[in-house]
């Protein structure tokens, strides 16, 4: 015979686990249930140390017009922030709120102007305490203050004559910014009669705002740089993706050929993140690359439309922008420190 208190504590452990089970399946219920719309492709075993293959890609926004540059801002718990360069708007995403616009316009204010293709905000970086933004609407390089959101200019000019459309950017240890510059964000693009330099250049903006030119030979998009700030990477929509040897100073003593195009197969070329043991994570039409520091590709992240650029994030995943939405994907790869 059961003691009558054992029935009672038993039936007290039943009702709460009944309570338990409701509140976990609750908590299941309130997390978000995102779409798979990709697949990761392992080339090489040496993939396993930075995504399992069996990951899945997912979309976590949608709405976009084209979404460029993302960027996450804070710890685990922290959002994305993620630029709409033709709808001229920053948007925010976070688990816990979704998405909303963080920032409208994010470049060009007006008045109306003939001469822009793309009025937005491009890449985006966390430095100088705040976000530096590519922002291609207003053709200069231009700090927000993340709680104000007031805009401060940092580069417009080279030599006495206006940038094209500042694109993406990268943080280098010493606080030194590099920066791409095509035309892209211009009406007409190439052939645009606004512009004002015949190349489009790789610049380094040092931390007294002073603009160094990097190369004027490439069609520059994406740019990275390795762990030790001695490497900076770009794509370059003619050849691949470049890799310049860099002096103490941040200045170029060498360029080289990393990932050759023709020879590797590999069609366009975009935006681009470097992680924490000095792997690339380029776009381009296949999705996003994986190429290890020697330039050899050991895995493919591919998604039902194209990819422009991607933000490894604090809370563990790879975040990817890609159209007309946002998508991200678990890693085990870490953000190199700015």
């Amino acid at each position: 015979m059961t003691h009558p208190t054992t029935l009672t504590r038993r039936a007290a452990a039943m009702l709460l686990g009944g309570f338990g089970a409701a509140a976990a399946s609750s908590a299941l219920a309130a997390t978000p249930s995102y779409p798979v719309v990709g697949k990761v492709e392992r080339l090489d075993p040496a993939l396993d140390a930075l995504i399992d293959a069996d990951a899945p890609v997912e979309q976590v926004l949608g709405g976009f017009t084209w979404s460029e540059g993302p960027v996450w801002v804070g710890g685990t718990d922290g959002f994305l922030l993620v630029s709409d360069v033709p709808a001229n708007k920053i948007m925010r995403w976070s688990p816990s709120r979704g998405g909303e616009v963080w920032l409208a316009p994010s470049g060009y204010a007006g008045p109306e102007t003939n001469s822009l293709r793309e009025a937005g905000s491009n890449g985006l970086i966390l430095a100088r305490s705040g976000l530096v933004v590519g922002d291609s609407g207003n053709r200069c390089v231009s700090r927000i203050d993340l709680k104000t959101r007031k805009k401060t200019v940092l580069a417009a000019n080279f030599e006495g004559k206006r940038l094209n459309s500042p694109n993406d950017l990268v943080l280098a240890r010493d606080g030194a910014i590099y920066f791409t510059d095509p035309p892209w964000g211009l009406k007409g693009d190439w052939a645009s009669p606004y512009r004002q330099t015949d190349y489009s250049g790789v610049y380094r903006l040092g931390t007294d705002n002073a603009l160094t030119l990097i190369d004027r030979t490439i069609e520059p998009n994406g740019i990275g740089l390795s762990p030790d700030g001695r490497t900076l990477y770009a794509t370059d929509r003619k050849s691949g993706w470049v890799a310049w040897d860099l002096d103490a100073r941040g200045r170029p003593t060498a360029r080289r050929q990393f990932v050759d195009r023709a020879a590797s197969g590999i069609k366009g070329g975009d935006g681009l993140k470097v992680d924490r043991a000095g792997n690339l994570w380029a776009s381009s039409q296949d999705g996003i690359s994986i190429f290890t520091p020697a330039g050899q590709r050991i895995g493919i992240i591919r998604a039902d439309a194209v990819i422009s650029n991607c933000e490894l994030a604090a809370d563990g995943h790879l975040y990817m922008s890609s159209n007309h939405r946002v998508l991200r994907v678990k890693v085990k790869a870490r953000k190199l420190a700015g």
